[in-house]
């Protein structure tokens, strides 16, 4: 399954698989980045994780929007959002802040370019579209800011290239 997540106010595209059994092996995809892990589940709300030799003890909480993860003495405040699903309103009225990188969902092409860099953009606005699978998806600017950068019409992209900065 493959999410965008916000960690800490950070936004990322996470991929995994789940699994039903009590101890697994799981791979993640992290902003394109692999990384394999063991999985213990202890509880429906703590997990035994081996990365890399390294082992780290994670407690899960829902304190209303989102979750509270808690491992190895560090905290981490986490959204999920699944691409696949429309939700009305979804993300009405929240604006990222700081310098935003929009990265392509998944490999594709860029279709048609719906703003140029130095231009001020408002959130929600669409920048680009990119066509995957016989699909074209609108990538729509996360806050209000000015272009920097922008993809090229034509242009291919490989999942989680940078198709725009937005700042």
């Amino acid at each position: 399954m493959k999410y965008e997540i916000v960690i800490n106010g950070a936004r990322r595209t996470a991929e995994f698989s789940p699994s039903r059994d009590a101890v697994s092996r799981a791979t993640f995809v992290i902003d394109g980045r692999v990384v394999e892990a063991d999985v213990a589940r202890l509880s429906p709300w703590e997990y035994s994780i081996l990365i890399g030799g390294r082992s780290l003890d994670v407690t899960v909480e829902e304190p209303g929007a989102g979750l509270l993860i808690r491992a190895n003495g560090r905290e981490f405040r986490v959204e999920t959002f699944d691409p696949r699903s429309w939700r009305r309103g979804r993300g009405a009225g929240v604006e990222l802040e700081g310098r935003q990188r929009l990265v392509a969902p998944m490999p594709g092409k860029i279709v048609r370019v719906l703003a140029v860099a130095g231009q001020q953009v408002s959130a929600g606005q669409g920048l680009l579209v990119i066509e995957a699978m016989k699909m074209q998806n609108e990538i729509r600017s996360p806050k209000s800011g000015t272009v920097e950068k922008l993809a090229a019409e034509g242009q291919t992209v490989n999942a989680g290239e940078v198709l725009a900065i937005v700042s």
